[in-house]
């Protein structure tokens, strides 16, 4: 598995024009085969992280080269943000856990 993660700082008043093209392109990786999740937070002070999973790297690479994404990326630098970095990251383990049962307590 492959994670992407991708940290960034919207600038101020280019919300309108961010969020449809962010829906956009959520529908768009979903298509691109290899796909596997991803999920997006905002911080307090303003930082976001969108966690992105895909099976392969090669699944990754088609996604960086989309058009569309490449597109957005490219609006990205001059308009949307005014920082971001994208860490791209091998699973080396996993461990999930989850309770059977929501009230349960240990």
């Amino acid at each position: 598995m492959i994670v992407a993660l991708f940290r960034s700082r919207l600038n101020s008043g280019v919300e309108d024009e961010y969020v449809p093209m962010a829906q956009r392109l959520s529908e768009l990786a979903r298509a691109v085969p290899g796909y596997i999740s991803h999920k997006g937070f905002e911080a307090a002070a303003g930082e976001r992280v969108t966690i992105v999973e895909f099976e392969t790297e090669e699944g990754l690479r088609a996604w960086g080269v989309d058009p569309q994404h490449r597109v957005a990326k490219k609006r990205g630098i001059e308009a949307f943000f005014s920082e971001y970095k994208v860490l791209l990251c091998s699973l080396i383990r996993q461990h999930a856990w989850a309770a059977t049962d929501p009230g349960r307590r240990e």
